[in-house]
């Protein structure tokens, strides 16, 4: 097996030990740093992973980008700080990657969400995967937010997920709220999208209808219910941050 793991980081010393410990099984841990004020750096080196410092400017996929040109080896996997790889899933992807022959070009991972240490089983993240490890040479990321794993050749599925446990508290949680909807408000501005009152308003309304009702966030209790009232507060975020650029 032949596998780096790029890992984007920033301030991310509570999480950064573990999702390095996670992915220990592999030949090469890489992080990328966007300018780190506290001990992240120092702890991802002390876990032998090699450090390159890049400022990500709102842009993704360049950083993303800039760390998939730093790999050595033939396979490479994403991850952000705060998500770790299960057992399950290392010992998927050494059996995948060791085989003989492996007829893919990349890998969709599923994505376990936890809120509270609580897995999220519905709503806008009970069943999502991403594209998240290929061969090197076979892609780019593009867009710069919620960006996207483009890769050529054929693509399957791993069975076992990623867990991922972002804003494990309300404060938290609302901190990555704005600044996740300042970088959602400027590219839906350079997409053209403007905003207006209806927008404001009805936009999170229908956005919590969905993630707690049609989605079913319902079956999630507490936890679903504030996921979703905290996302519907992003959309409101969003919107009202488009409209504000439109009154200079």
């Amino acid at each position: 097996m032949s596998l780096s793991v790029v890992i984007l980081t920033k301030n991310e010393q509570e999480n950064i030990t573990d999702c390095i410990k996670s992915v220990k099984f592999a030949n090469e841990i890489i992080i990328i740093d966007d300018n780190s004020t506290d001990k992240t750096i120092q702890i991802a080196r002390k876990q032998g992973a090699k450090i390159f410092e890049r400022s990500l400017n709102g842009d993704f996929a360049a950083q993303r980008n800039f760390g998939l040109n730093k790999v050595t080896s033939k396979w490479v996997l994403f991850l952000d700080a705060d998500e770790r790889v299960s057992r399950q899933l290392a010992e998927e992807i050494s059996q995948a990657l060791n085989d003989s022959f492996v007829a893919a070009s990349g890998f969709y991972v599923r994505r376990q969400d936890f809120l509270w240490r609580k897995p999220l089983k519905y709503g806008e993240v009970g069943n999502i995967k991403f594209l998240r490890l290929a061969l090197k040479k076979a892609g780019q990321w593009q867009r710069k937010v919620h960006e996207t794993y483009k890769v050529s050749g054929r693509v399957k599925a791993l069975k076992y997920p990623i867990n991922h446990y972002p804003h494990q508290d309300i404060k938290v949680f609302l901190e990555h709220i704005n600044f996740w909807s300042s970088l959602h408000a400027d590219a839906n501005w350079l997409e053209g999208k403007r905003s207006n009152l209806a927008k404001i308003i009805f936009m999170p309304i229908a956005h919590f209808v969905k993630n707690y009702f049609f989605k079913l966030g319902f079956l999630d209790g507490m936890s679903g219910f504030v996921f979703a009232l905290i996302m519907s507060f992003h959309s409101f975020l969003a919107w009202g941050k488009i409209w504000t650029k439109q009154q200079k």
